[in-house]
C-alpha cells in the first residue's frame, strides 16, 4: 500500500480496536446477564435506576447517551417483565417517569457480583484498567461537548 493511504489501514484506525474491545467485554457479559434474565442494553437501564429509582426517560437517555425511540422499546420489554413501571409525572405530563418494582430491586442484589465477575475476565492489572477508564471517560467528556 503506498504511503498516500497507509492510514486507511485497519490497524491505524482507532475505532476498530473501540468497537473489538466493546463487542468482546459484551460478550463476557451475556453469559452472567442471561442467567439475571436480561440483556446488556436491559442491564445498562437497570443499573441507571439502581443507582438512582424514579427518574424520567430523559434522564436515562442522556445517561445511556441513547435516543429515546431506541430507549423507549427497552423500557417496555423491562416493564412487560414487571422489573420497571412507566408513568406520566404528576407535576408535568409530557414526562415519563420511570420506577423500579419490587422485582427490579430485587434483581439489584442478584446483579451485585457481575461487575467482579466480569473485572477478573479482563486481560489487565488494576492500575491499567483505572488508566484505560479514565482515557475512556476523557475522550468520551470531550467528545460529547457541544
Amino acid at each position: 500500500m503506498s504511503e498516500k493511504y497507509e492510514a486507511l489501514k485497519l490497524d491505524h484506525q482507532l475505532c476498530f480496536p473501540l468497537y473489538t474491545a466493546s463487542r468482546l467485554v459484551i460478550q463476557r457479559y451475556q453469559p452472567m446477564l442471561k442467567e439475571l434474565d436480561i440483556t446488556y442494553p436491559q442491564y445498562l437501564v437497570l443499573m441507571v435506576l439502581w443507582e438512582k429509582d424514579e427518574v424520567n426517560l430523559s434522564t436515562i437517555a442522556e445517561k445511556l447517551q441513547l435516543q429515546s425511540n431506541t430507549l423507549t422499546p427497552l423500557l417496555k420489554r423491562l416493564q412487560q417483565r414487571e422489573l420497571l413501571e412507566r408513568k406520566r409525572s404528576e407535576t408535568d405530563e409530557r414526562n415519563i417517569v420511570i420506577t423500579l418494582t419490587k422485582k427490579g430491586k430485587s434483581l439489584k442484589d442478584q446483579a451485585c457480583d457481575v461487575p467482579a465477575m466480569l473485572a477478573e475476565q479482563l486481560p489487565l492489572e488494576e492500575e491499567e484498567a483505572k488508566e484505560l477508564y479514565r482515557l475512556l471517560y476523557k475522550m468520551i467528556g470531550k467528545m460529547s461537548e457541544k
